[in-house]
């Protein structure tokens, strides 16, 4: 081990966060200036997800929406490096060394292989740009919400170009209601996307623009995206202090004040926990909220009762459908069009996300 790292703050607690995502972003930013915090992360920025499918049409947009960590945290260390694994009073990076911690928030999410430095992933949201520009046909493999709201970016920025959605799934948008998946098959039909349901595609099989689905179907495109679920960023987690604390589809079991169960000083946020709700930002930001209000409080020396709580989300959600519509579930009604899209497709919570982490909106 290349040797202990940490700095010493008059007292204060450390507080190491693994994960510079959503809700580790701002738990960082939070507790700046009341705790010494260590952010460990392989990136050296922190990205709005929910814009990136509007930067592959619009890559300017990625100029607001991908944000170097020390914009909004400039009072802590960030360590551009991943976390290996999590001991009893400390965590070791990948290039060999351990950050201490009294307290420990684990927010690595889903795994996902993007580049270390901002100037890259802006160059690589170009690249994906004109890749889309170039092509007359375009193949998109996944009906989830990434796979659909780039068929709608795509559908509205290009309307000349044949789109080809392929779900191996009976309806799209699974993790929502059936009303909201027929509202949003509609619309991509009226767009001109062609939407082939309960198929996949054999990638393996595609040469010269021709793919097949292994239900023997041919389609011909120029390129293609794979919009496909990522694993959540927790196999790391299986050997360490934590691997007791992971349910079977590998997600941290969390308490209602986001302990992670069986460890008093470890808390975990996002979508790497086993909180029964959807995984969607504006929950990594409350549980955010609640673990910094629980952090303040221990620090503080209170106990228990005092401590914050989180109650599951409802089965909300806001899927974009291009620029000036979307789709919506609410608890108790579903609707489409422009209302869901005066909601989040204009600006896609862009400006509100960055006011959080105390920054500028444009």
């Amino acid at each position: 081990m290349a040797g202990m790292e940490g700095s010493e703050g008059g007292g204060r607690k450390k507080v190491v966060v693994v994960g510079g995502g959503i809700g580790g972003s701002l738990v960082a930013k939070s507790l700046q200036f009341t705790a010494d915090v260590v952010l460990i992360d392989p990136k050296e920025y922190f990205e709005i997800t929910w814009a990136s499918l509007r930067a592959m049409v619009e890559p300017s947009v990625a100029e607001r929406s991908v944000i170097e960590h020390v914009d909004y945290f400039s009072n802590g260390r960030i360590v551009t490096s991943a976390a290996v694994d999590i001991a009893e009073r400390g965590v070791v990076t990948e290039d060999g060394n351990l950050f201490p911690y009294d307290y420990l928030v684990v927010a690595t999410g889903h795994r996902d292989s993007v580049p270390r430095s901002r100037r890259e992933r802006i160059a690589q949201y170009q690249d994906e740009f004109e890749k889309i520009k170039s092509s007359n046909s375009i193949l998109i493999i996944g009906g989830g919400p990434t796979g659909v709201e780039l068929a709608g970016e795509i559908a509205v920025d290009f309307p000349e170009k044949k789109v080809t959605l392929v779900h191996r799934g009976s309806r799209l948008l699974e993790f929502i209601g059936p009303k909201a998946s027929r509202k949003t098959l509609d619309w991509l039909t009226a767009k001109k996307v062609e939407v082939l349901l309960g198929q996949s595609v054999d990638l393996g099989s595609a040469s010269d623009g021709l793919y097949r689905t292994f239900d023997g179907e041919t389609i011909r495109a120029d390129c293609h995206f794979l919009c496909i679920g990522k694993p959540v960023g927790s196999s790391w987690l299986k050997e360490t202090l934590l691997g007791g604390s992971l349910d079977d589809r590998g997600r941290l079991m969390v308490d209602e004040n986001m302990r992670v169960k069986g460890h008093k000083n470890v808390f975990a946020i996002g979508d790497i926990t086993d909180v029964p709700e959807l995984k969607q930002g504006y929950l990594a930001h409350a549980h955010a909220e609640v673990t910094v209000k629980n952090l303040k409080v221990l620090m503080s020396g209170g106990k228990g009762p005092k401590l914050a709580t989180h109650k599951p989300g409802s089965a909300m959600a806001l899927v974009s459908l291009g620029r000036k519509e979307g789709v919506a579930q609410f608890p108790f009604m579903t609707i489409s069009g422009c209302i869901p899209g005066k909601i989040k497709s204009g600006d896609l919570f862009i400006g509100k996300t960055r006011k959080k982490l105390g920054l500028k909106s444009n």
